[in-house]
């Protein structure tokens, strides 16, 4: 096996550190959604399969709404980068690149950049083995891509 070839096996693996059933933590301000995701191998380890909801309370703009979206975590091939799709509820699809960063305390989901249409990046930090925060970001269309966050959230671990 090559050294580039180990890196990605190590990045494959450090995904893993995600298993499991996360509940969101808020502090109850208004309009802030609640929810859970879930990470699972299947697929007989070859994929990982986030599930995620969320419930939003009504706000003054806006009625009560629920958001669920479903991503799968793969390898193209062993040659290639660690790769996601994702698909929600609102019609929403996107291609990510994945990158497992700072020694796996940090996993990083990002879309292509395209003059047509928005770029996107989730990122999962790793506070503890059964905290985190996660960060949503959109970019308009275009180059550079300049982000800006849309959800931040933190999580817990459900553990049993």
């Amino acid at each position: 096996m090559s050294a580039e070839q180990s890196t990605r096996e190590h990045a494959w693996a450090a995904l893993h550190v995600l298993s499991g059933r996360w509940i969101g933590e808020g502090d109850g301000g208004p309009g802030e959604g609640t929810g859970w995701f879930t990470f699972a191998s299947d697929v007989q380890e070859q994929v990982l399969v986030r599930k995620n909801h969320a419930d939003y309370p009504a706000t003054p703009d806006r009625p009560a709404f629920s958001h669920d979206d479903l991503m799968i975590v793969y390898r193209d091939s062993p040659a290639s980068e660690l790769r996601a799709i994702y698909f929600d509820n609102e019609g929403h699809v996107i291609h990510y690149t994945v990158a497992v960063l700072e020694g796996g305390k940090t996993i990083q989901f990002l879309s292509a950049v395209s003059p047509s249409s928005p770029g996107y990046r989730l990122t999962y930090n790793l506070t503890s083995m059964n905290t985190l925060t996660l960060t949503f970001e959109i970019a308009p269309p275009g180059m550079p891509p300049t982000f800006s966050t849309y959800i931040e959230a933190r999580a817990r671990r459900d553990v049993i």
